[in-house]
């Protein structure tokens, strides 16, 4: 099976909204439990539905969704960005605390109240989920399965880890530079002291971002640990938008691995759906000339709701076969 290729040990599900995603990914993740792997299936979709999906309540940190076999088993987890802005921005209040004098720190909790609700700090809070959890992946699991959000979403966010770990690098240049001039400071006022513990820490801080961005960065990019999932129905707008996402994805040196059409229409089950499969066709052919290289996976329309542990296993054993 292509999905749980156990050289990956990430695979990204995106698409449009509302082509299946969530589904799939569980799907996949099931599969490769089953196969005895540990999987983490981790939602960064703001509109979670995988604990809906699973029948469990799932939180910002790993909840045990499904046992596989041979050890293996299923965990979940959907990133909440406003628990981690919380947490990070709790800890950055804490060292300026510690290196302003008492009379700016009015002044610093007011800064960081604005930042809470900036402009781009949801996404940064997601990136960093991300990237912690994908640095779980090829130790503590086997395979870790984002499913996204809808395709502008998850772009934007792939876009994000250089362009972060280049502004964390300019504020690591300005440490070096304010340290420098500080210590040349006290050199010539006669004193010897070394910064304060307070500096160390950020600068500690810093450089941990830089370097889980920085892995970030080389594991989506590298298609033997990763691959990218690109999830669509063989309809006009979804056709459309894949195709837009993989010139995308490629311009950022991402590789798609597979393409699923997915909820494809039976041939033999009446007039209605058998004219419908035919479009689907022509949409599917489109795909298949414009991607050429991708394999391409048809997965079709199930009967029934696909929600809960058994439907799970019941599409896991379809990928499997396809």
């Amino acid at each position: 099976m292509l999905l749980t290729d156990e050289r990956r040990s990430i695979l990204f599900f995106g698409g449009k909204g509302g082509v299946g995603k969530t589904s799939l990914a569980s799907a996949t993740a099931f599969a490769r439990a089953r196969q005895g792997g540990r999987v983490l299936v981790v939602s960064t979709d703001p509109a979670h539905n995988l604990g809906h999906l699973w029948g469990r309540e799932v939180t910002d940190s790993p909840t045990r969704l499904a046992a596989g076999a041979d050890g293996g088993y299923v965990d979940g987890m959907e990133i909440d960005p406003e628990q981690t802005i919380e947490r990070h921005l709790a800890a950055v209040e804490q060292t300026m605390l510690q290196l302003l004098p008492e009379r700016q720190h009015a002044q610093a909790s007011e800064h960081l109240a604005r930042a809470r609700r900036a402009p781009g700090s949801h996404e940064s809070a997601v990136l960093e989920r991300i990237a912690e959890a994908a640095q779980l992946a090829g130790s503590t699991y086997d395979l870790v399965v984002f499913d996204t959000a809808p395709s502008g979403h998850t772009l934007r966010l792939l876009a994000l880890p250089g362009q972060l770990a280049g502004w964390t690098d300019t504020l690591l240049r300005n440490r070096d530079r304010s340290e420098r001039f500080s210590a040349a400071m006290r050199s010539l006022a006669g004193r010897r002291e070394q910064a304060p513990p307070s500096e160390a820490e950020l600068r500690r801080t810093l450089t941990r971002r830089r370097e889980r961005f920085d892995a970030l960065q080389q594991a989506i990019t590298d298609p033997k640990r990763c691959g990218f999932v690109v999830v669509f129905q063989a309809e006009a707008l979804p056709v459309a938008e894949t195709l837009e996402v993989v010139d995308a994805l490629g311009e950022m040196h991402v590789r798609v691995a597979v393409l699923i059409a997915n909820r494809r229409s039976p041939s033999d089950a009446g007039e209605v759906l058998r004219a419908r499969r035919d479009v689907e066709d022509r949409y599917l052919q489109r795909v298949r000339s414009a991607v050429s290289g991708v394999p391409v996976l048809e997965v079709p329309l199930v009967a029934g709701e696909l929600t809960g542990h058994e439907a799970l296993g019941e599409l896991a054993e379809l990928l499997v076969r396809l």
